[in-house]
């Protein structure tokens, strides 16, 4: 197995993990000023899900991809997101593109899959488009001999590569500007170098519980010894026990391993945060990276076409690219054990909550003070969409 090296710490890095020990050691944890009350109809009405695609999830950067999945020139990866098939290249320069995935003649797409090429081809009439968009060739050109082809390139959406990933806005011709999007949580993402992680795996599913329920699982530790009891989170980590700073819109809860208290004894061990507790962010308004000792876990969550069910991709990059057999095997082991944990114990609690949600009678829900990124959460989305909360 390859060991993974500690970076070096900064004052910052160990003043994080002074904060994890001390809650470890006190048994406290950071907290709200007081307990939230959310109205049902919060996660329950048609006409919120609604605004929130068409007001939040269209109009704001989303991270479509890692960098790390179409690493080199000419690759490609073909994804769905709120329904659009998209196309997202790197050209023979190096620069990322994501364009909507149809056709300009009749709407089919030229692309599916993943792989490596600088043509696509569309499978109805054979019209093919280079990676960076432009349309090529058009088989029985006479049928359109007043027509430019400099105006039927595939339409590209705004996108911008930063700190690792690719994002785009879903709207055509709308602006994107990811640093400020990100504000102050940017630098934090830029000291992760996600772009030099190596892309592992990924799987999709959907499951029948709300999008911002769904993204609340990974907002707090509370539930970590009756969700997770059995699996690796619920054995190495402290329940209901966070270290909480917000970025704005974003947030990053540190959730301590158990082994942080050994700092308490002996000092000299290692005071790198991502050594002594998981590192989670929550980047506005969808994404969750669940980082580890090494790598790190991306939950991809949007609405899945009615209020209470949603649609979750989850991918893993390990810290250092996997190089030998050795290396794919464990990360493959890595991959497996997490996602059990997000599918079998997460995703298996939360259509229950689905369910309370669609068919519960009381007015409000409840969310605790020690649920601060919950809180959060909530009433990020709640200005934006205009609930009321109490």
């Amino acid at each position: 197995m390859t060991a993974i090296a500690d970076g070096p710490v900064s004052n910052q890095d160990e003043e994080l993990t002074r904060r994890a020990l001390r809650h470890a050691v006190d048994k406290t944890t950071d907290m709200a000023d007081r307990e939230l009350r959310v109205p049902l109809h919060y996660y329950r009405d048609p006409k919120i899900t609604e605004i929130e695609e068409s007001q939040v999830l269209r109009r704001v950067p989303l991270a479509i991809v890692p960098s790390a999945q179409i690493p080199a020139v000419n690759d490609y990866v073909v994804r769905s997101v709120l329904g659009d098939s998209l196309l997202v290249t790197r050209d023979r320069d190096g620069v990322s593109h994501v364009f909507l995935n149809y056709c300009r003649h009749r709407g089919a797409k030229p692309a599916c899959g993943a792989g490596n090429t600088s043509r696509f081809t569309c499978p109805y009439h054979a019209w093919s488009y280079k990676n960076t968009g432009e349309l090529f060739t058009v088989p029985g050109k006479a049928g359109f001999d007043s027509m430019d082809k400099a105006d039927y390139g595939l339409v590209e959406l705004p996108n911008q590569e930063r700190h690792g990933f690719i994002w785009a806005v879903l709207t055509a011709g709308a602006t994107i500007d990811v640093d400020a999007h990100l504000g102050a949580i940017g630098p934090e993402l830029e000291l992760m170098n996600y772009a030099s992680y190596g892309y592992h795996t990924e799987k999709e599913f959907q499951s029948q519980v709300s999008w911002k329920g769904a993204l609340e699982a990974f907002a707090e530790g509370y539930h970590f010894p009756f969700v997770h009891g059995e699996s690796v989170i619920g054995q190495n980590t402290l329940p209901n026990t966070g270290v909480y700073d917000e970025y704005g819109k974003h947030h990053r809860i540190g959730f301590p391993f158990n082994w942080v208290t050994n700092l308490a004894d002996d000092a000299s061990g290692s005071w790198d945060p991502h050594q002594n507790m998981g590192v989670i962010y929550w980047i506005y308004p969808n994404l969750i990276l669940a980082n580890s000792p090494i790598g790190v876990e991306i939950i991809d969550i949007l609405p899945a076409g009615e209020p209470t069910r949603c649609s979750v991709r989850h991918s893993w990059m390990g810290r250092v690219p996997a190089t030998t057999d050795e290396m794919r095997e464990m990360y493959d082991q890595v991959y497996d054990s997490v996602h059990a944990a997000v599918v079998d114990e997460d995703f298996a609690m939360l259509p229950q909550c689905g369910e309370g949600v669609r068919h519960g009678q009381h007015d409000h829900m409840i969310i605790g003070r020690n649920e601060i990124g919950v809180q959060h959460m909530v009433k990020v989305f709640a200005q934006e969409l205009g609930v009321a909360l109490s």
